[in-house]
Parts: C-alpha cells; sequence; structure tokens
C-alpha cells in the first residue's frame, strides 16, 4: 500500500508540529534541570557569581580606583594648568573613557568568559588580544605588589615616637648627623637608605634588600590568602580594602582643612591654565590617565563583569564606576595639595626665619642701610611670605649668596609624583602633625587598602580566562592562584635588589603603557569593525531589555579608535625621538639626578613590550595556518562549529539566535513579535540553533505566543 504524500499545508503543519514538540521538550528538559543546553555549558553553569550586587561594584571600583588616583592625578592636575586640567580630563572621559569601559563591561557580562574567551569569540584570529592582556596584567602584578611590599614596611615602622624619619640620624663614630641625610632631609634619607638601600645607578644591581623581600613575601601572601577561593573570598576583603580608602581620604580632608597652608594648597591645584589646551602633550597625559585610571586592556574589568547576571545594567554601572573613580581623584586631590600646602608653608617660613637671623647678623656689622628690610626682624613669626619675598626680589641680589627666596610654590613643586609624593613629602607633612604616628599609621593602612584592592582585580584579569579556557586549570583555582603568587614572588625578587626601585619605574613606564594600548586599539577594533558595531548593540540591547544610544556606535568605531591610534603613535614617538631616561639617587650629593637607560636596559625595555604584543600577531597566524591546514570542506565545518560554539555564549535569548541565523538583527522591544513572526514559515531548518540558547526561561511566554503552543 503507497503512502499518500502530504499535502503541501500539511507537511507546513507537521514541521511546525515537529517543531512545537521539540520546543515542549526542551522547556521541560529545562525545568528539569537536565536540558542539552546545560550539557553543552556545563562549565559556565558552574560559573561562581557575586553574592549582590554591591560586591559587585565595590570590586569594581576599587580595582579602578588605585594609587595612581593618589599620587599621579593630583600631580598632572598641578602641572598642566589646575583646573584646565581637570576639565580637560572629563571630556576625554566622557568621550573616550565611558565608552571603551561600557565596551569591556558588556563584552565580559554578554559572553561570561574572561578576556581569552571574550575576544576569541569576537573573532577567532584575534584570541591574542586575551593573551596579551594577560601578560600586561603579569606585568602590572609584578612592580604593584611591590609598592604594597613599600607601604607594609611603612606600615610597620609607624609605630614607634619619634617616627623613624622624623630627624636624621647621627653616626656613632664621629657623633655627628650623617652627611646624606644633613644635605637632603629626614624623610628622603629615610626612604633612599633605610627602605631602599638604593644604588647609585641601575647598573649597580647588587645583592638584595633583605627587610624588603620579607615584606614583597608578606604581600603576595597577603593576595594568595583573599583570592584563593577566588570572587568569593576576595569579594569579602573588597568590602574593607574598597570602603576604608574614602574613610581615610575624608578623615585627612578634615583635618587637613584646619592646618596653616590649607587653602594655598587647594588654590595652587585648581588655579585655570587655559593656554595648556594648546600642548599636545598634556592631551597624551589626560588621555593617558583616563586610560589607566579606569583599567582599560587589563581583562579585569571584562573578568568582573562575566560574574554579573547576563541581564544586569552594564550601561549604568560604566557610568556609575566612572563617575565615583573621578570623584575619588577629585577627593584625593583636595587631600593631597591640603596636606602640601602645609608641609610648603611650614618650610617656607622656616626659610624665613633662617634668611632673618642671617640678616640680623650681617646689619649688626653695620652694613649698607638702604636695603635693611622694612619689617621687624627681631619676630620672624610677624613677617609673612609674601612680605619677605616682596623685599627679596627688590634688594635679594645685593645681600649676597647667604640670603635665599623662600618661595610656597617651589616647594610645592617638590615631590608630588609617584612614590616621591607618598613616601617622602606626605611623610615629611604627616611628621609635623600632633600625635604624627596615629596619622602615619592610617595613611600608609590606606595605601595598603588602595594597591591590595587594585591587586585583586589585576590578579583576577590573569586568573579568570586562563580557568575559563583551560578546564584543568578550572578545576584547580586554589592551587593556580597559590602557584602564580609563588611565581610572582620568585620574579619580584629582580624588584627587591638595592636597584630595584629602577625596576620598579622601567615597568610602570614602558612595559605596560604601550602593551595596553595595543591592547585596547585592538579590542576596539574586534567590537566596532570585526564583530560590527551595530551587532554588538544588538546583543546588548537583548541583554539590557533597551537599546542604547546609537552615538555609542560612532564613538567605537570612529572616535574612540582613532584616539587609541593616535596615543599609540605619539607614546611611540616619544620613546624614538627622546631617550628613555630614570631618575636616580645620587648618594654623594644627596639629590636625584636624571640619567639614560643603559644599552641591555633599553634591550630588555624593547623585549618587554615585544613579549607583551606577540601574542596578538602570533594568535592571528597560528589561526591562518589552521585554516589552510585544513580541507575546504572541513574548513566550513569548522566555522560552522565556531559559529556555533560562539552562539552557545551569546546568553541572549532563542529569538535572538533565530534572528542571527537569518542575518537579521534584534528588533526594538516593539517589534518583537512582528520580526520573529517573519521567520516562521521558513521551515524547522532554519532554528536548528534554538538547542544551544542561552535563557529560555526568560523568553518562555514570548515563545509560547509566538509558535501557537
Amino acid at each position: 500500500m503507497t503512502e499518500k504524500p502530504p499535502l503541501p499545508g500539511d507537511e507546513e503543519g507537521n514541521r511546525m508540529s515537529d517543531f512545537q514538540s521539540e520546543v515542549q521538550l526542551l522547556a521541560l528538559e529545562m525545568e528539569d534541570g537536565s536540558s542539552r543546553v546545560e550539557a553543552d555549558d556545563a562549565d559556565d553553569a558552574e560559573r561562581p557569581a557575586w553574592d549582590s550586587k554591591l560586591q559587585y561594584v565595590l570590586a569594581q571600583v576599587g580595582f579602578s580606583v588605585g594609587l595612581g588616583n593618589v599620587w599621579r592625578f593630583p600631580y598632572l592636575c598641578h602641572q598642566n594648568g589646575g583646573g584646565a586640567f581637570m576639565l580637560l580630563y572629563v571630556v576625554l572621559l566622557v568621550v573616550i573613557g565611558v565608552p571603551l569601559f561600557f565596551m569591556e563591561l558588556a563584552a565580559g557580562q554578554s559572553i561570561r568568559q574572561g578576556s581569552i574567551g571574550v575576544w576569541k569569540h569576537i573573532s577567532p584570529k584575534l584570541a591574542g588580544i586575551g593573551y596579551s592582556s594577560c601578560m600586561v596584567c603579569f606585568y602590572v602584578a609584578l612592580y604593584y605588589n611591590v609598592i604594597i611590599a613599600w607601604s607594609l614596611f611603612y606600615l610597620g615602622n609607624s609605630f614607634q615616637y619619634p617616627l623613624p624619619w622624623e630627624q636624621c640620624p647621627v653616626d656613632p663614630g664621629t657623633n655627628v648627623t650623617v652627611k646624606e641625610c644633613a644635605d637632603s632631609s629626614p624623610t628622603t634619607y629615610f626612604w633612599f637608605r633605610k627602605a631602599l638601600d638604593i644604588t647609585d645607578s641601575i647598573d649597580g644591581s647588587g645583592e638584595f634588600n633583605p627587610v624588603m623581600t620579607g615584606c614583597l613575601l608578606a604581600a603576595w601572601a597577603i593576595v594568595a590568602l583573599a583570592m584563593i577561593k577566588g570572587i568569593k573570598s576576595s569579594a569579602k576583603v573588597m568590602y574593607f580594602s574598597s570602603v576604608f580608602p574614602y574613610v581615610v581620604l575624608f578623615i585627612f580632608l578634615v583635618r587637613g582643612l584646619m592646618l596653616d597652608g590649607a587653602i594655598d594648597g587647594i588654590t595652587y591645584m585648581f588655579y585655570p591654565k587655559l593656554e595648556i589646551w594648546g600642548e599636545v602633550q598634556v592631551w597624551r597625559q589626560a588621555a593617558t590617565q583616563v586610560f589607566f585610571a579606569l583599567g582599560l586592556g587589563y581583562g579585569s574589568v571584562i573578568a568582573y563583569s562575566s560574574y554579573n547576571p547576563v541581564h544586569n545594567n552594564c550601561h549604568r554601572d560604566a557610568l556609575m564606576v566612572s563617575m565615583i573613580n573621578f570623584m575619588t581623584s577629585v577627593l584625593a586631590s583636595l587631600v593631597v595639595f591640603v596636606v602640601l600646602g602645609f608641609r610648603a608653608k611650614n618650610i617656607a617660613l622656616k626659610c624665613v626665619a633662617e634668611n632673618l637671623g642671617v640678616l640680623s647678623d650681617i646689619t649688626s656689622h653695620g652694613s649698607n642701610h638702604h636695603w635693611w628690610p622694612w619689617f621687624n626682624m627681631s619676630d620672624p613669626g610677624s613677617v609673612s611670605i609674601a612680605d619677605y619675598r616682596e623685599w627679596y626680589n627688590h634688594y635679594g641680589s645685593m645681600v649676597g649668596t647667604n640670603i635665599t627666596d623662600c618661595s610656597l610654590e617651589e616647594e610645592m613643586n617638590k615631590g608630588v609624583e609617584g612614590t616621591g609624593l607618598a613616601f617622602i613629602a606626605f611623610t615629611e607633612a604627616m611628621a609635623l602633625f600632633p600625635a604624627s604616628p596615629f596619622w602615619s599609621t592610617l595613611f600608609f593602612l590606606m595605601l595598603l587598602n588602595l594597591g591590595l584592592s587594585t591587586m585583586f582585580g589585576t590578579m583576577q584579569g590573569i586568573l579568570t580566562p586562563l580557568m575559563d579556557n583551560f578546564s584543568l586549570l578550572g578545576r584547580h583555582r586554589s592551587l593556580l592562584t597559590v602557584s602564580s603568587c609563588a611565581l610572582g614572588f620568585v620574579v619580584g625578587l629582580l624588584f627587591t635588589q638595592r636597584s630595584g626601585n629602577y625596576f620598579v619605574a622601567m615597568f610602570d613606564d614602558y612595559s605596560a603603557t604601550l602593551p595596553l594600548i595595543i591592547v585596547v586599539v585592538f579590542e576596539t577594533f574586534s567590537v566596532a569593525w570585526v564583530y560590527g558595531a551595530d551587532r554588538f548593540l544588538d546583543d546588548i540591547e537583548v541583554m539590557l531589555k533597551w537599546r542604547p544610544p546609537v552615538i555609542y556606535k560612532y564613538l567605537w568605531k570612529y572616535v574612540c579608535l582613532l584616539a587609541m591610534v593616535g596615543l599609540l603613535a605619539a607614546s611611540l614617538l616619544q620613546m624614538v625621538f627622546k631617550r628613555p631616561k630614570y631618575t636616580a639617587w645620587n648618594q654623594n650629593s644627596a639629590s636625584e639626578e636624571s640619567l639614560e637607560y643603559p644599552g641591555w636596559a633599553l634591550a630588555m625595555i624593547s623585549m618587554l613590550i615585544l613579549l607583551a604584543s606577540f601574542p596578538v600577531p602570533l594568535g592571528y597566524i597560528h589561526n591562518m595556518l589552521r585554516q589552510r591546514g585544513v580541507p575546504s570542506m572541513g574548513s566550513e565545518e569548522d566555522i560552522g562549529d565556531q559559529e556555533l560554539h560562539r552562539e552557545r555564549y551569546t546568553k541572549c535569548s532563542s529569538s535572538e539566535q533565530m534572528d542571527d541565523v537569518s542575518t537579521h538583527h534584534a528588533p526594538a522591544d516593539g517589534d518583537l513579535t512582528r520580526g520573529r513572526a517573519s521567520f516562521l514559515p521558513l521551515g524547522t531548518d532554519h532554528y536548528h540553533l534554538l538547542p544551544q540558547g542561552g535563557d529560555m526561561d526568560d523568553d518562555d511566554e514570548d515563545e509560547e505566543e509566538d509558535t501557537g503552543m
């Protein structure tokens, strides 16, 4: 008996019936917890998650707000026009920083992978971007933990009264003040000689500093213990390490505003110099600060956001974290310049008193009276700095070299960048505070927490991608964490030599900067042009349930990309035309001097940059060779498998995946029904990606209505 062929309408009805049955089966399987989606994405199902939104926000803020906010931003703001630089920084933050930060947050949350998995998902040819991010994170972790070790050393020495850097030591043999300290200052001497025991140049590596080696071991032990259980353990530490610095900053601000010279410091910082906007160097420094302040390119932002729920509002997070970061920089700048203003005024007043004493000796010998001061030299406390400087500008040249100028501005310029600010200028100011050990302990405890919160994010940028892409490492999370910290300590011994401070400066200035810019250039290009800005916005629309403004498309494709390429070109040109230098401490002259890096150090810088950037072209070449090494049909099948794999990690609704297969983008919220219905007559063959759907539960009601179930 021959079987009657089905009518066209019947065939279509059978197909729809089969399709509905399949959807029903999938729905039942998902209710039982045994769906094929869960089978394919077993690793993702076991992925840890934040216990609360507060944990996540504190982690992102703790990572982005670091030591650079305290000692880099105030210096740049002061050196480059005060309020004018701050306004320029805000413009670049809005135009470049926030869009790129939002891009990384959305990519990590959508794909739910670390940096390696994210860029492999965008394009297998660009998988090397993630490996470059890991390399740069490792560089940064190496020297960043050394700064934490320095903070531990100073924290331990703060429990003394008087503080060990308040006074110069006396040579027991000659019973006179140590010359190196007398020619500089107690805080400078303690930093270079007691803490670092530094050599005169990077060539004089010499032996290890045993005290700093022990502090570095303690710093890595703290990081390992805090991260040994992944984000579950580090997030608990974040509650303290991310919040405590703000408490200390507000305490210092209130205390600092009561000090003499506080207003001078604030005025000096915020006085606008709009003419600096015409200098290319200022734009480069502002863009670089925006770049590093948000932690772009490290992979840490991606790693943290990958532990979020898929429908978390990452756009709001990007705006919120960026604003908190900027306000923290402003708060830290206020604190820094309030304290530095107090320090500078004390030094200037001391200078005036010493010069008045010299003037008294000169006038007592009957010298020419026409240049005598018109103020009362017998009471130095009644003489203001402005009056003294006015007199000095008129008659200082007639007095001779024994009388010096006492400039508040010059004192403000000294030691306001990097380690010079934290371990020299700020410690000197705190030594003048009543109950100085308390304030010193508070300050270095704040530095320790700022460093640790950033360090956790940096290490997460290494560990998360490795665990996501190598299942063996993912199964041994604790062992990987401890092993990474142990490796970091062993390699970090480079920085505990007597010349270690010079290597810290080398890594900070060169090994991280250029590779990070290269990484962000490729990230932006991958999203905006390879994956497609419109397609990326479609994915975000499905995640957030609303579509971000279209301005992001043009910012990613043109403004951000061109800005990062320009920043990369400017940084390369500066290295080529201006030989890299470092600041060394000369023990004989007890002063700092600028030296050029020797040839072997330049080779080391070049090797570090190439080593961090090499995975990008290597990954591209590897993928090209892999495609050429298989038959054409195999290549197509392989590409199809890659597309299937990529679809599994989109974490979008099944309707979005159907749209992707049909090369259509997700429609707006108001057009969802019409968009889906247009694909139904095509038959079940066009819905083969359905079993790999991400969040079926979120759209069950919509699917039932659309398919007639």
